[in-house]
């Protein structure tokens, strides 16, 4: 009973289930057929829709293209009223308001770049030709503008501003290059405590200028006038420049100038030529570059041409004079003006590499590295000179007294000055010559020494008293030695030197005493006085007594000791010993030989002169009247009858 209940419950679920699919099936058979019947009326409505789709697209499309056109009218005609804006600025000129105009010219530029982009632009040919002339024009007057502008600031710059530029210590020059003073020292100009001084270049142009200079310049490099602008630059900056420099006092003179000229006369222009360097360089110069540098700022192909051609000629007529002199003949006195000059080009060399820099520039730095080499060899050249000339001098002066003779003071003077240039006669040294310039400078000035004692031999011969060729000896070589002890050339030349030159005035004296006062002292001796009875002289036995001594034979010695004293006086005392200290010590020396012999002589002889008739016509000295005489000795006094 169970099973088969079960099978009609089951195939009643499934004639459910059939009933159910059948139902769904009709179902979806009948969507499908609406779906597909309004597919179909749509795709009728799309297709009666589409004509309408077209026109309003169509539509859209010429607003769009009317709005794009209307925006391109708009800007195109904004650029026409901005043309005409700029054109009335440009028509009404620069000078009275740059600022202005430059904004004008620049909107002109942007105009033209404009129109040159929008050649679709019916009329852009004819607008932009005329905005090209237009620009054309405003250049033209912008040129004129820049050329009114430069030359009515630039003014010469007179020579007391210059000198307000400089330190105090360099305001003014010395009388002349190379000079000592009373001191002994140098007073040259080329002095190394200015080299660290401060220098301010002068205002060439006035700073609120340049900024509108540089803004014209800019505009005409712009449009090309790159030549234009220089042109205009150079003539108008250069001419300033020379103008400046011939205030101060520079002038332009060949070597025929300065050969022609009076030593002393070239000497000053010299010192003043070597102020007026320092001063072109560190004032002019430098404040050339300066506004050159301002006013061609970012223009790098003419800021430094425009400074080159500005300072080419004044440079070249400041070098030429240095090398007028380096190039003049040879003599001993321009030894230290060359080496100022040699010292100031040294000096200024850094300076004139930098202010001149760039290769529109070559040929100044060129040039002025040139002279200071040629002012090196001619010194170098007129130094070995100098040697030659000491040892070969054939000067007749004659000095009657046998004083210090002119050739050695001047010899001496000239090494002094030598070492007051020591370091830059060391570099000289170095640029001829690699050996150690200290050895190089002693061994010259040790040579220049011996040629001045060869040619004092030759002029001592020239005395026909020997006694004062020793002392012409004595006085120069004591000169020599003492002027070397109270200098630099003390430590070069060496205490061996010295001692060496000290022994050789030292023998000069003891010649001098022996030659001069010999004779004299001889006539003092007793030796060889026999008495009138024959019995026999003083000599024998060397005693105090005059005993047999004739009185005959010991007035002639006194006559002969006085007539050779009073020669010797009278001859001596205009005969000059210059040094005090040497002077003294000589008479001392005379002194300390004579005196004793004098009163010797009179202690034993004298009694016998005494006890006869007028003594005092024999013995007409006292040792003290001998004393007070050898005082006048070497004064150098004139005396009505010279005897020399």
């Amino acid at each position: 009973m169970g099973v088969p209940l079960a099978m009609e419950t089951l195939s009643e679920r499934s004639a459910f289930m059939r009933e159910s699919l059948q139902k769904s099936q009709t179902i979806t058979d009948n969507m499908v057929s609406i779906l597909g019947s309004f597919d179909h009326r749509l795709s009728a409505l799309e297709t009666a829709m589409r004509p309408t789709q077209i026109r309003t697209h169509s539509i859209r499309r010429a607003h769009e293209n009317i709005d794009k056109t209307l925006k391109a009218a708009e800007v195109i005609l904004a650029q026409f009223d901005l043309s005409r804006q700029a054109e009335a600025k440009i028509l009404r000129g620069p000078h009275e308001d740059l600022e202005s105009y430059l904004e004008a010219v620049d909107q002109l530029r942007s105009n033209i770049k404009f129109f040159s982009g929008n050649k679709s632009f019916k009329s852009s040919d004819g607008v932009l030709n005329h905005a090209n002339n237009l620009l054309a024009k405003a250049i033209l007057k912008l040129e004129e503008e820049f050329k009114q502008l430069l030359m009515s600031y630039s003014k010469p710059v007179e020579p007391d501003r210059l000198f307000d530029c400089l330190p105090t210590s360099a305001r003014h020059p010395p009388q002349s290059p190379g000079q000592h003073d009373d001191q002994g020292s140098k007073t040259n100009p080329s002095d190394p405590s200015l080299e660290n001084a401060v220098y301010t270049p002068p205002a060439l142009i006035p700073p609120r200028i340049l900024p509108l200079l540089h803004d014209l310049a800019q505009q005409m490099v712009q449009a090309g006038y790159q030549q234009q602008l220089l042109k205009i630059y150079r003539d108008t900056r250069a001419t300033v420049l020379e103008m400046s420099l011939r205030k101060l006092g520079v002038e332009k003179l060949s070597k025929d100038d300065v050969q022609k000229m009076q030593w002393e006369v070239l000497e000053a222009k010299i010192g003043n030529w070597i102020h007026f360097m320092r001063i072109a360089v560190k004032t002019l110069f430098a404040g050339e570059r300066k506004i050159s540098d301002q006013i061609f700022e970012g223009m790098d192909s003419l800021r430094t041409v425009c400074f080159a051609e500005v300072t080419k000629e004044s440079v070249a007529m400041l070098l030429s004079f240095g090398e007028a002199i380096a190039k003049s003949k040879r003599s001993p006195e321009k030894l230290f003006v060359l080496l100022d000059m040699y010292e100031i080009m040294r000096e200024l060399q850094s300076e004139i590499e930098t202010i001149f820099e760039g290769k529109a520039c070559t040929e100044m730095r060129e040039s002025a590295l040139s002279l200071t080499k040629r002012l090196a060899q001619t010194a170098q050249e007129t130094f070995g000179d100098f040697e030659e000339a000491v040892e070969k001098d054939a000067t007749k002066t004659a000095v009657l007294d046998g004083t210090v003779h002119p050739l050695t003071s001047y010899v001496i003077n000239y090494v002094k000055f030598l070492f007051d240039y020591q370091s830059t006669l060391k570099q000289l040294f170095r640029e001829f010559d690699s050996d150690e310039s200290n050895n190089q400078l002693a061994s010259v000035t040790i040579r220049i020494m011996q040629a001045l004692q060869t040619n004092l031999d030759g002029k001592s011969k020239q005395y026909k008293d020997p006694a004062l060729t020793q002392l012409f000896l004595m006085n120069n070589i004591h000169y020599m030695v003492r002027s070397v002890r109270r200098s630099e050339a003390k430590d070069l030349l060496g205490d061996d030197w010295v001692q060496i030159h000290r022994r050789i005035v030292q023998q000069h004296a003891n010649q001098y005493k022996r030659v001069a006062w010999g004779k004299i002292l001889q006539s003092l001796s007793a030796q060889g006085m026999t008495s009138s009875g024959g019995s026999g002289g003083m000599g024998g036995d060397g005693g105090g007594s005059s005993s047999g001594v004739s009185r005959a034979v010991v007035k002639d010695k006194f006559k002969a000791f006085n007539l050779q004293f009073e020669e010797l006086h009278l001859r001596q005392s205009q005969w000059t010993v210059p040094d005090s200290e040497l002077r003294e010590s000589l008479r001392l020396a005379v002194a300390e030989v004579l005196l004793p012999a004098y009163r010797s002589f009179i202690k034993r002889f004298g009694p016998l002169i005494e006890s006869g008739k007028n003594p005092q016509k024999y013995i007409r000295y006292t040792p003290e009247d001998l004393d007070r005489m050898l005082g006048e000795f070497f004064e150098g006094k004139t005396w009505n009858e010279p005897k020399r």
